[in-house]
């Protein structure tokens, strides 16, 4: 049966049982092209039923979860409308054209940005709800012509629209919405090392300084974003206006730029510069007189080139004379600081969008299998543009604390690569604890980008803060780069299969109430469960806490291996030098040893971290351009043993390569020693400390008589923190 069928000016195509495209075009001219944000319409054909001229509807379109009703005419809630079925339940919803999603149960999408946010904004929608059934209105996008890479309005008022009808499964859903507008693309292995930002004038000098003490201290860092400060600044003529854009030189900090991008590859960094492009390019600009001559401008009146990539000349002169001149000085990509606003009316596209398709359709082009942008959101659709620049965020816990959910509910629009500015941007005021719980949400996050504001005191470098502070932060970039391994072959799932790095719990757990609650708890990979900490210590336990949901089965803490019992929620603390995060028993980590090798190429030595007590099985992934090698390892628990299988039919893998085995066990004696270690961090009396060790390694020790004996202490921390290693002793009995 035909997938689309056309009644007069209406149009509807069952493009999935659970989508169905819905337009109205009086001219009755229905547009099968590109939009912004759908790219294909091409799917397996899907099974329904066609039923016409029946009750009193002129058609009606059946599906496993639709069943859609047109009664004729033009569409409106009475003449266009659909029963919903939610799989695994009775329950059938009503969906009436015109409606307004419903605020209460969308799991939200994201914004455009969080620039200047001290905490939650209103984000937009997304499109799971939890009441099945989402309608996407495309019809103000522009349509896209790939043969002239131009976008265009459309030529009359229409409607076209999706309706999404995927009940719980979520997944699912977001896997047909990359189908049905395009892939994430793979982003560079680089990017997910760790990225070193500030809004400094450094000198080229200064800069290679700092870069040579991160060397010296044994910390990675694998991508260095030079702010607006390398362009001419301070000396840019008055006339000119604003020197906020900039596309030349500032020859008093980088007297030979190309000799120090130079240097900066030889110690294996990619360099990003920033670019806020808004005021075109003017006539004191190195490249003026290419540009002139490219768009015939004239130079007597020094004639500016605006900013006009809708304009087909600037566009050639933007890239071909002045990006691509430094990209042969060394430049790897560029950060799109677009921060003027929307479209000037319904005529003309968002510049934003502009920007970021055609830049990122730049850096293809060129950089084959390492294109990359980092720039702002610019709608449905931008994720085939990554990576996503959060925005200049005030230094907070309010910040912090939204930040977390702000990048889990992004998924639910296919916006899975956002970089935010970790530690926070400005204002704020000096706070160790804050900057290192930051920076631990930033490196199990999609990108970890360590940025700070032009103030002299903001700097995000971990020597800056005391000791304790220093040691975590120094450990969690290295852990970083170590996890590189891990985070690339997440890469390649999201770009092939639409599994996003950062997973919802809701997307594993729809039916369950607490994967909807626990609203900064999310997946990281494949195997990890991670509940960042986004509050201080308290002054009794000396620890900070998240609350955590421990769905069924066994957990592991990554970094104490610890065995938690699931199907719980409990408050998890931990001291600044570790945070909340979890793996299932029979988990298998596959990690980089030499964390300060080149990430230009796969590690020649793997560690694989065997989490025991179950078995286990997980598949990597590893990338050269288009060639992909996997490598499956098992685990056998009743054996002991461990095995892989290596599927490489490019040899793109080190020939060399070694895999070590490292065992992750703990035992009760493990528990005694984090008992007593919370116990020696307490600001308590000596004796009661005393009383409640003796009391917990007791060979009479019951678990509920100890609650009880937790429960006549008046700190609540104290007691709630006591009480989870009263919990986790729980799987080492019996």
């Amino acid at each position: 049966m035909e997938q689309k069928i056309v009644d007069g000016g209406h149009r509807f195509t069952v493009i999935t049982e659970s989508l169905i495209r819905i337009e109205e075009d009086q001219t009755g001219n229905f547009e099968n092209r590109a939009t912004t944000a759908v790219l294909s319409r091409e799917f397996a054909k899907p099974d329904f039923q066609l039923i016409e001229n029946h009750n009193g509807h002129q058609l009606e379109i059946i599906t496993k979860t639709i069943h859609l009703y047109y009664d004729g005419g033009d569409f409106s809630s009475e003449s266009l409308y659909a029963d919903i079925l939610l799989q695994g339940s009775s329950q059938v919803s009503r969906w009436y054209f015109g409606q307004k999603n419903d605020a209460r149960a969308n799991l939200k999408g994201t914004a455009r940005t969080l620039d200047e946010a001290d905490g939650e904004i209103p984000l937009g929608e997304g499109i799971m709800s939890r009441n099945g059934f989402y309608y996407l209105d495309d019809s103000k996008s522009f349509i896209y012509d790939d043969e002239t890479d131009e976008f265009s309005p459309r030529p009359n008022s229409v409607v076209d629209g999706y309706l999404f009808a995927y009940g719980q499964n979520y997944q699912s859903q977001l896997t047909d919405f990359y189908q049905l507008t395009g892939k994430t693309p793979l982003i560079p292995r680089f990017a997910l090392g760790n990225w070193w930002s500030r809004y400094h004038a450094y000198s080229a000098q200064e800069y290679q300084d700092l870069m040579t003490k991160f060397e010296a201290e044994q910390i990675p860092i694998n991508v260095s974003v030079i702010d607006m400060d390398w362009h001419r600044v301070e000396d840019v003529p008055v006339k000119y206006g604003s020197a906020w854009t900039g596309f030349s030189w500032n020859r008093s900090l980088f007297s030979d730029p190309e000799a120090f991008i130079a240097w900066l590859h030889v110690h294996g960094k990619k360099v990003s510069l920033n670019l806020h492009p808004a005021d075109g390019i003017r006539a004191y600009e190195d490249q003026y007189q290419d540009v002139a001559k490219t768009m015939g401008l004239d130079t007597s009146s020094e004639e500016p080139a605006n900013f006009d990539l809708e304009n087909s000349k600037f566009r050639q002169a933007y890239f071909k004379d002045v990006l691509h001149p430094m990209e042969k000085e060394g430049v790897d990509f560029w950060w799109l600081d677009w921060q003027q606003g929307t479209a000037k009316n319904d005529q003309h596209l968002d510049p934003l969008w502009l920007l970021n398709h055609y830049q990122y359709q730049d850096s293809q082009k060129r950089h084959s299998g390492q294109a990359l942008i980092l720039s702002r959101y610019g709608g449905i659709g931008s994720h085939r543009y990554p990576i996503g620049f959060s925005g200049d965020t005030i230094i907070s816990w309010k910040s912090l604390a939204f930040q977390p959910y702000f990048t889990i509910t992004a998924a639910n629009v296919g916006y899975t690569w956002w970089s935010h500015d970790i530690g926070g941007h400005m204002l704020g005021s000096f706070d160790g604890e804050l900057a290192t719980r930051w920076l631990q949400f930033g490196v199990f996050s999609p990108i970890n980008r360590l940025h700070s504001s032009n103030n002299m005191f903001s700097g995000k470098e971990p020597w800056n803060y005391r000791l304790d502070y220093e040691k975590s932060q120094k450990s969690f970039l290295r852990l970083r780069t170590k996890l590189v391994p891990y985070l690339d072959s997440s890469n390649y799932l999201t770009h092939e299969k639409g599994i996003p790095l950062v997973k919802p719990l809701y997307y594993q757990y729809p039916d369950k109430e607490e994967a909807y609650q626990f609203k900064n708890e999310y997946f990281f990979g494949k195997e990890m469960l991670v509940s960042p900490i986004t509050r201080p210590h308290d002054e009794t336990t000396q620890m900070a806490y998240s609350e955590t949901w421990l769905p069924e089965g066994e957990w592991v803490d990554y970094f104490t291996h610890l065995v938690y019992p699931g199907n719980t929620v409990i408050k998890t603390y931990r001291s600044v030098d570790q945070m909340p995060v979890f793996v299932r028993k029979g988990s298998v980590i596959l990690t980089n040893p030499n964390y300060l090798e080149s990430l230009d190429h796969l590690p020649a030595k793997l560690q694989a971290e065997i989490f025991a007590g179950a078995d286990g099985k997980y598949q990597l992934f590893e990338h050269e351009n288009d060639h992909l090698a996997q490598t499956t390892f098992t685990w056998d628990e009743t054996e002991q043993d461990f095995t892989y299988k290596i599927n490489d039919p490019d040899q793109i893998l080190p020939k060399s390569r070694k895999i070590e085995l490292i065992k992750q066990a703990s035992s009760l004696q493990d528990v005694f020693a984090e008992m007593k270690k919370r116990l020696q961090m307490a600001k308590i009396d000596f004796e009661l400390k005393q009383k409640l060790y003796q009391s917990f390694v007791s060979a009479d020790y019951k678990y509920g008589a100890y609650i009880n004996l937790l429960n006549t202490l008046d700190n609540l921390d104290l007691r709630d923190s006591l009480s989870e290693v009263a919990y986790i002793r729980t799987a080492y009995e019996g």
